[in-house]
């Protein structure tokens, strides 16, 4: 079973808002993180909590207690930095353009089979074209995507079981400007759009992925502010029902262990934090930490009775545990003066061994870096 994990989705500092579907990318990252826009530095050093560059981490996949891979952007270009079990260190990773790129999510199935999911833009598309990138064991490269017509079209999340299969999906700009949802799945060759529901025919964007095998795969995402469920069933993806709740809902990730235990989180403009669980039949929501400004951005699971979700809470980071019983909000890092700290993706193997990825900024937009986050088995450093 292929370990998954979710990525957050692109957000704006402050209050963790979600970028709108149809906004160019060079909007999106004017929105970003405010120092997003400086020069890419060394790391500092190489432990776990240390390390930093400028720029922001968008999401983060691990294999094992030896291997992860965090992604983002920097500076109008890719971001990607790995773990090998000692530390973390930059890698080199390509852009697809001489515009604006950036890495929004990220999944690996081996030392020599990853993929990074984004969007890249040029003169003739301004509003964004699919990026996806591939690890094979050797180097990052840029893959062949299928290109669109549309102003904006954005790859948010992605998530891989084999060699021979993974999914990519975000949103992509019909010929009257609206926003649908854009499903690509890989077969080993090549990368190839999949028919996909659209509820709002004006609003539905996806922002992740999580598959479990060939036949059974779960995205997210909202059709009008709305949370929004599709499942994979090996043949077509279909529409399944979702718990309402008050407020405008988006759901920003998901994750899953097996047929009967999946998890779907994200952000409720009335209540907070929003998470859904599936039981094998059936989508119920369940409570967990929940303020007007909280807001889970990705989720990671091992089994039934271990999975987290991370986000912001305000200004500060937010992590919360699920014990097979209930969520419980954990002290979380937040490890500079800067005034802003979020998170946007989280990932996990085991018990002991989970990773949340984010940034750091300034509400004045004096600076931004990376942020690393580390689960031990005791505590968050």
């Amino acid at each position: 079973m292929a370990i998954i994990s979710s990525r957050r989705r692109h957000r704006v500092p402050l209050w963790g808002a979600i970028v709108l579907a149809g906004t160019a990318l060079a909007d999106m990252l004017s929105a970003a993180p405010a120092g997003a826009l400086a020069a890419t530095q060394p790391p500092a050093a190489s432990a776990a909590t240390s390390f930093a560059v400028n720029g922001f981490f968008n999401g983060v996949t691990a294999t094992s207690a030896s291997a992860a891979w965090a992604v983002g952007g920097n500076n109008g270009n890719t971001l990607i930095a790995h773990w090998n079990g000692t530390g973390w260190k930059q890698v080199p990773s390509p852009n697809a353009s001489d515009g604006a790129n950036v890495l929004f999510g990220v999944a690996a199935t081996s030392a020599s089979n990853a993929w990074a999911a984004g969007t890249y833009t040029t003169n003739a598309s301004p509003g964004g074209e699919p990026l996806i990138e591939r690890w094979n064991g050797t180097k990052w490269q840029v893959a062949a995507t299928p290109r669109f017509s549309g102003l904006t079209n954005i790859l948010y999340g992605v998530a891989a079981t084999s060699a021979t299969n993974a999914w990519a999906v975000g949103y992509l700009d019909n010929s009257s400007s609206n926003s649908q949802s854009l499903i690509l799945h890989w077969d080993g060759t090549t990368w190839k759009q999949v028919p996909s529901p659209d509820p709002s025919a004006q609003y539905t964007v996806l922002y992740s992925v999580a598959a479990i095998s060939a036949t059974n795969a779960w995205a997210v995402g909202t059709a009008d502010f709305s949370p929004l469920i599709l499942h994979w069933n090996g043949t077509k993806w279909q529409q399944v029902p979702s718990p309402a709740s008050p407020g405008d809902d988006v759901l920003y990730g998901v994750a899953a262990t097996s047929a009967t235990n999946a998890w779907a989180v994200g952000s409720d403009s009335v209540n907070g934090t929003l998470s859904f669980h599936w039981n094998g039949t059936t989508w119920a929501q369940t409570p967990g930490p929940s303020a007007s400004l909280d807001s889970f951005s990705g989720v990671a699971a091992t089994s039934a009775t271990n999975a987290w979700a991370a986000g912001s809470a305000g200004n500060s980071t937010l992590i919360a545990h699920w014990n097979g019983t209930a969520w419980k909000q954990v002290p979380s890092p937040n490890p500079t003066k800067e005034k802003v700290h979020a998170l946007n993706g989280v990932a996990a193997t085991s018990a002991t061994n989970a990773w949340a990825v984010g940034y750091n900024s300034t509400l004045s937009g004096g600076g931004q870096r990376t942020l690393i986050a580390h689960w031990n088995g005791t505590s968050w450093k």
